[in-house]
């Protein structure tokens, strides 16, 4: 690749001059200079200066499969020998994504048959909004436009999935959000459970807190409720297990559609094909986008339940909306193949029998007890361990989040990447991770751990 012909100063000083990046304060990366990521390999990434670094995020939530997996470049670049692109308009379609929906259809929840394709989450979540929306004024009842989500949800960063979601710091740079979006508490127990209160009960609380909404705004103007079966970017914050039983009774009782996200959680992570399966749920919409492809293309799919589908399909008309890419051929090939390794391979059952199980057991044996860490919490490979200075009052460290950066940082520099969520660490990796895997990840998140309690403690 021509990168090679160009030195990591070269490169991080053309990145400071013409790349914007997302979610950064661009005047401290342009201080410090960007980490050029520059290979990959299985669960590694390697940058410039050829240090080796465990992936414990999977690119950002989407690489199931691990890296250079030769089957999906070759899949993308026979697809592009023989149609590189075609729009999915003008009553015209492509092979791929008809072989594509055939197959998520086969793996979705049995009431959802239909598939609206993006580029990405956001564009997904969006596409879910103005559909439930449009479905209700198809059914005589425009009125009923409400959405209920919750604060910390993450739906994406378009104006519209800014506005599904409830992170404080995008709503303030939104200057104007779609409006008839409410939000509520998130079934967050490490920090919201009160004293005494048992899981259970904490669970129905935070349902609650999505009943009490709807009856606030009037059953008859809401809509829909969106939710993450796990809210992930918002810090791996997972449900009791009273929650979403709760949750699916209150939306019947109000005739209120259910829209799971599953950008994150969707094509094994959770043990499932889709979270929905694990918690028992028949959702009206479920959003993907990521591990679809394992991240080596752009792609979302809004999988749509036949109650929607049924009334656009006779009721509808021309309903518009699409963007040029929706459905585009290398992608969803691309797609295909991917989807045949996870099942090829028995990831989904090797995250819900083997791994999933082992990364919970040696997390918590491992790093449970360690003197800054308040909670660790698992569901399928995903985790998050909670940043503390007080184990037995989870009081924090002072400044919000710079904890968790400190542990953050020694981690990528002990090759371990991680993310910091506030005071949260977060963990999402790729599905191929092995139990030894999962053992080196310990050893070098205990590591980071040690130096960053150090370090705080002097602080």
């Amino acid at each position: 690749m021509t990168y090679n012909n160009f030195s990591l100063e070269q490169l991080q000083a053309m990145d400071a001059a013409h790349h914007l990046h997302p979610f950064t304060d661009h005047k401290d990366l342009r201080a410090a200079g960007s980490r050029i990521i520059s290979r990959a390999d299985g669960p590694f990434v390697y940058d410039t200066h050829g240090n080796e670094i465990l992936d414990g995020m999977a690119g950002l939530w989407c690489v199931n499969i691990g890296y250079g997996r030769d089957e999906l470049a070759e899949v993308a670049h026979a697809q592009m020998k023989e149609l590189p692109y075609y729009n999915s308009f003008f009553r015209c379609s492509t092979p791929s994504p008809v072989l594509l929906s055939q197959k998520l259809a086969e793996i979705a929840p049995a009431n959802i048959n239909q598939v609206f394709y993006g580029s990405s989450g956001s564009e997904a979540n969006d596409t879910a909004l103005r559909l439930v929306r449009h479905y209700w004024a198809l059914e005589g009842r425009p009125d009923k436009n409400r959405i209920i989500s919750r604060n910390w949800a993450y739906h994406g960063s378009t104006v519209a999935a800014t506005s599904l979601g409830g992170m404080a710091a995008m709503h303030g740079q939104l200057y104007g959000a779609v409006p008839n979006i409410d939000h509520v508490m998130p079934p967050y127990a490490f920090e919201l459970r009160h004293s005494g209160e048992s899981d259970h009960d904490f669970g129905l609380r935070a349902a609650k807190a999505v009943e009490d909404a709807i009856l606030a705004a009037g059953p008859e103007t809401v809509a829909a409720f969106i939710g993450e079966p796990v809210m992930g970017a918002g810090g791996v914050k997972i449900p009791p297990e009273s929650y979403w039983p709760e949750i699916d009774r209150i939306c019947k009782k109000y005739d209120v559609l259910l829209m799971l996200d599953e950008v994150i959680t969707g094509y094994g992570r959770t043990g499932a094909w889709f979270a929905a399966e694990r918690l028992g749920l028949k959702p009206d919409t479920i959003t993907t986008a990521k591990a679809l492809t394992s991240g080596y293309q752009p792609l979302s799919a809004l999988l749509v339940g036949d109650r929607i589908a049924d009334t656009l399909v006779e009721k509808g008309g021309e309903f518009f909306h699409g963007y040029t890419y929706s459905g585009h051929p290398v992608a969803c090939a691309v797609a295909l193949k991917n989807l045949e390794i996870i099942e090829r391979e028995g990831l989904v059952e090797r995250v819900r029998t083997d791994t999933g199980p082992y990364l919970a057991e040696a997390l918590q044996a491992r790093l449970g007890d360690h003197g800054i860490v308040g909670e660790v919490r698992c569901f399928g490979l995903m985790a998050a361990i909670e940043i503390v200075s007080d184990k037995a009052t989870r009081e924090r460290f002072p400044g919000e989040g710079a904890a968790a950066s400190c542990v953050r940082d020694h981690a990528i520099a002990g090759g371990m990447m991680m993310r910091a969520v506030g005071d949260t660490m977060i963990l999402s990796p790729p599905l191929i991770w092995t139990r030894e895997t999962i053992d080196m990840a310990c050893e070098r998140i205990g590591a980071a751990l040690n130096k960053a309690e150090a370090q705080l403690r002097r602080s």
